[in-house]
């Protein structure tokens, strides 16, 4: 597995566990305001200084009982061949697993489920069916969103959809139609945009929506999940 990053401790990332995020290299969207655009290469190019599978499940090995869960996260996890593979050696050594996605690859996101090799599911819903091709700068088969949001609210698992919510690319009536597609789903996060780092430098100009704002944007989403939370 092509690993581009590795943060040995987080108390944010899967919820009510002490993780650890393995960083995968590689994703098939362009999302112009990406916070890990170092990630956003060809899984073919990986980056200067990326981490072996060995010098992960090493580490992992020594922190048993120190930590709880792995969190493995992008670029895209799903375009990793031997991810399955991975999330069930990290599971062999007492960890819970969480896989983050963008939701593109359905048949891969089944797969793992049917391998009982995750625990907790997390799947970013970038926009609106008729924005998603503007949002993540490439086409897109919205059919195969809709299947993999369909198949996490029927795995049986823990699981959250969220959306990074940026200006100029919501309005107030996207979360409408952004809450019929999650329609009862356990959890909705709406994350905050931070222009620290992005994928297209004219987006570190970009303003975020104010706490009102993602308040009011939060409302709408309470109607539809049965818990949504600003992140």
């Amino acid at each position: 597995m092509i690993i581009g990053g590795f943060q040995r401790f987080s108390l944010i990332d899967f919820p009510g566990k002490i993780c650890a995020i393995v960083f995968t290299q590689g994703c098939n969207f362009r999302c112009p305001y990406c916070h890990n655009p170092e990630l956003v290469v060809d899984a073919e190019r990986p980056s200067v200084g990326t981490f072996s599978d060995r010098e992960v499940m090493s580490f992992l090995e020594r922190r048993k009982g120190k930590l709880d869960a792995v969190t493995i996260t992008g670029g895209e996890p799903l375009l990793q061949p031997d991810l399955a593979d991975f999330l069930s050696r990290v599971r062999a050594l007492g960890y819970l697993t969480k896989l983050d996605t963008n939701g593109s690859f359905p048949h891969r996101l089944e797969g793992i489920i049917q391998s009982k090799s995750v625990d907790y599911l997390a799947m970013d819903i970038k926009a609106t069916p008729e924005k998603y091709r503007s949002v993540i700068r490439k086409k897109i088969d919205i059919s195969k969103i809709l299947e993999s949001i369909t198949l996490i609210k029927d795995s049986g698992l823990d699981y959250e959809f969220r959306t990074t919510v940026v200006k100029p690319l919501f309005e107030r009536e996207d979360f409408l139609e952004i809450g019929r597609l999650a329609q009862n789903c356990k959890l909705y996060v709406l994350q905050r945009f931070v222009a620290s780092k992005t994928l297209e430098e004219e987006f570190l100009s970009r303003q975020t929506y104010s706490d009102e704002e993602l308040d009011g944007f939060k409302g709408i989403m309470e109607t539809f999940a049965q818990k949504c939370i600003v992140r």
